[in-house]
């Protein structure tokens, strides 16, 4: 979601700041602005919406200075106006914050009884009032904001400029993340490595409770206590060029056609060709002694859960419970002793997932984390960590990221039926043989890009749209919705295709288009008979299925997308590459902002 970066250095900082947030547009974000010190007063530039607008902002009004920290926002606490926007500054103080501060009620009833006036809706301010309030009793910049962060509650990142203290800038973390980065003669601040990977590759990752004075000449971390700490320096191996679309239209498109290699990468972690073994990384447990596993995440990583939990289930025989993150603690679920907990990020920061890890973990659950960022907060925190590989992912509606963590769970679902003993060698070889097929596969469903394009206009002018699958294809109806929801607005649900009978068939006529996800195989026959019942009430489908399922579902069909036939273990990565396209073409047909829809963040670090 929201993005920071901070500059400590020489020369004018705004430039470069500009720059940073450039690179953190992939987050997602509704207004943006920047700050920097100016002489001895803070000078600020704010704009609502896209950062062309605080751009063309600058270029009216210049903004110098050697030291500045800058913000794109997504709104939580008050609608997306310059006035809500980052920094937000007193006299004496300007921050940025990404996070939620649960206690700013309170707080500001608090300070508005002193006579502090507050120019903003946001919980932010709160914190720039206590910050100065300090400042003005005659204490040290460190103080004041070692002494604020005791009073403020929630999860936060925080980069902060004092006025009287131009060579100085202090950050802040708790349950939000932020990095720290060393240049020469110049430190850094920022949410991601990505931020800073033009200015510098070395940096540190703060930890939780952690907060940080900047100088020109050096960098001190301090402890939740207060005690001087060390953080490891380490090389980011981010790139600015990692963050290009190339020959690409938009970012999403990029990354859909990045599915096969990244996959590919990820699967090389995690099989052995030779040996057709799956290989997951040393753990601490066996995976045998396991009663139980919790598999607990949001979004599109939910639906690869959803997916995992029916691999789990079929080759492990373990039960398995799924939960939305959201919902995982406000529920008290039982957790058996010995069991496993099991969570899906793309970003490993994501508020409610991270909560609900902490909550798994003090109910004694062993922790099993897939991630993309194996430095994030998820994966520092995980007994057995599970990289995927798929590189950044800077489109907001996820889709390499989600294919990658199938790769995964489907090698740990192997993994875990070998160790149960519920698969033999000869079926993890065969396991082993179909996961090394799926990145060809999937590069054959890309080669249908061009008639999925003819599509969209088909779809584009519907108001609803259902999608219907069974089994692992039942998620899949459900993520194709979410990315046709995501970005091209069209409301759109999936469903378990035998559910239609039970409420959703009332929904059909000839404005309704249906996407159907139909692998040939056990469940063909059952999916076509819903199908058809759609079909016999006016209904507009479209039938994703191979050639053998086209050519036994007949000719009823307003369009077909033909999938190569494969083992139904990576049917849902294949069967990706469709629903992705068409949401992403009917959103470039509808002319929507595929990359960065309205209201969406990449990384939520709010509950």
């Amino acid at each position: 979601m929201c993005g920071i970066i901070g500059i400590i250095g020489h020369g004018e900082v705004a430039p470069r700041l500009m720059d940073g947030l450039r690179r953190l547009e992939y987050r997602g974000y509704d207004s943006a602005g920047l700050c920097t010190i100016v002489g001895d007063a803070l000078e600020r530039r704010r704009a609502e919406g896209k950062l062309d607008n605080l751009a063309r902002e600058l270029e009216a009004h210049p903004l110098p200075g050697d030291a500045g920290i800058a913000h794109t926002r997504w709104a939580t606490h008050g609608a997306p106006t310059r006035d809500n926007a980052h920094p937000h500054a007193t006299g004496e103080v300007a921050l940025v914050h990404n996070g939620i501060i649960e206690n700013f009620r309170p707080l500001r009833e608090e300070l508005i009884a002193e006579g502090r006036h507050f120019e903003s809706q946001t919980d932010t301010e709160v914190v720039a009032h206590l910050v100065t309030r300090e400042l003005e009793g005659g204490v040290s910049p460190q103080d004041a904001v070692s002494r604020t962060l005791k009073r403020i509650h929630g999860a936060f990142s925080l980069a902060i400029l004092c006025r009287r203290f131009p060579d100085m800038l202090i950050g802040a973390r708790l349950g939000s993340p932020l990095v720290v980065g060393y240049g020469e003669g110049e430190t850094y601040l920022g949410s991601d490595a990505l931020a800073l990977a033009p200015l510098t590759q070395r940096i540190s990752y703060l930890e939780e409770g952690d907060w940080v004075v900047l100088s020109r000449d050096g960098v001190q971390v301090y402890d939740r206590d207060d005690r001087p700490v060390e953080r490891p320096i380490v090389n980011s191996g981010a790139s600015s060029a990692m963050i290009e679309k190339g020959n690409h239209r938009h970012f999403m498109q990029k990354e859909i056609f990045e599915q096969p290699i990244v996959v590919a990468q990820t699967l090389q972690s995690y099989l052995r060709p030779l040996e057709q073994k799956v290989a997951l990384p040393d753990m601490e447990f066996d995976f045998a002694d396991v009663p139980r596993i919790t598999i607990v995440a949001c979004g599109t990583s939910f639906y690869a859960g959803m997916v995992a939990k029916y691999w789990l289930e079929q080759f492990a025989r373990v039960p398995v419970e799924l939960d939305i993150a959201s919902e995982f603690r406000y529920r008290q679920p039982v957790l058996e002793e010995g069991g496993l907990a099991l969570f899906i990020s793309q970003s490993g920061e994501t508020a409610d997932t991270l909560a609900a890890l902490r909550h798994a973990r003090a109910e004694g659950q062993r922790i099993a984390v897939v991630v993309n960022v194996p430095t994030s907060s998820m994966a520092r925190e995980a007994d057995l960590l599970l990289p995927t590989h798929a590189g950044p992912e800077i489109g907001v509606a996820s889709t390499k990221a989600f294919t990658c963590q199938l790769a995964v769970l489907a090698a740990l679902a192997a993994k875990v039926a070998r160790d149960k003993g519920r698969m033999s060698e000869e079926e993890e070889r065969e396991i082993v043989a179909h996961l090394s097929e799926a990145p060809a596969a999937m590069n054959a469903a890309l080669g249908h890009d061009a008639e999925i394009e003819a599509m969209a206009p088909l779809i584009a002018p519907a108001r609803d749209v259902l999608y219907l699958g069974r089994g692992p294809d039942y998620p899949m109806a459900m993520e194709g919705a979410l990315k046709l929801k995501e970005i091209s607005y069209i409301h759109a649900e999936g469903y378990a295709a035998g559910e239609m009978k039970h409420g959703p068939i009332a929904l059909i006529d000839d404005n309704v288009p249906v996407i159907v996800l139909a692998p040939s195989g056990p469940l063909f026959e059952k999916t076509v008979s819903n199908m058809q019942e759609v079909q016999a009430r006016g209904g507009k489908v479209v039938l994703i299925s191979d050639a053998e399922g086209i050519k036994a579902a007949g000719d009823n069909v307003i369009a077909t997308i033909e999938m190569p036939k494969v083992h139904p273990l990576i049917a849902p990565l294949v069967y990706a590459i469709p629903v992705q396209l068409l949401a992403y073409h009917v959103a470039v047909f509808k002319g929507t902002d595929v990359d960065q829809p309205r209201n969406l963040a990449k990384s939520v670090t709010v509950e």
